[in-house]
């Protein structure tokens, strides 16, 4: 463990992984989150600056939200943001479903590749073998 200094309140604390964030910050933070979606849900038509301004967060975390897939918009929202890959318009997430499937076959294909089959030429390999014991 580590000790660090919160980013949030400047308190130190044990850090472990994840943010650079106490306890109480973190809970904060996922409260603000839990806001912020309900009026996402209760105003789909929402901007990003005009959420940021009333919900009184960052719009880069706002955006970090989205790309955690925390933070999705409804299909009628004007709010996308761009695939990684592509650019392609998106609404919650890093890449579109094209990327993703893309990858995903990719990734397949590494696994779905048959191992060479080994053959062994005799017994002998195979038999167990001690060491003397002078």
């Amino acid at each position: 463990m580590d000790v660090k200094n919160c980013k949030g309140c400047g308190r130190l604390f044990n850090y472990v992984s994840g943010p650079r964030l106490c306890g109480e910050c973190k809970q904060k933070l996922e409260d603000k989150f839990v806001e912020v979606r309900n009026y996402v849900m209760d105003n789909p038509h929402a901007s990003i600056p005009e959420i940021s301004e009333t919900m009184e967060v960052s719009t880069s975390q706002i955006y970090q939200w989205i790309r955690e897939e925390r933070l999705i918009f409804s299909e009628d929202s004007m709010v996308t943001i761009e695939c990684e890959n592509c650019g392609a318009p998106i609404r919650t997430g890093r890449f579109c479903d094209k990327c993703k499937n893309e990858t995903a076959k990719g990734l397949d294909s590494l696994y779905k590749k048959e191992a060479p089959v080994i053959q062994k030429k005799d017994r002998e390999r195979e038999r167990m073998r001690f060491l003397d014991n002078n």
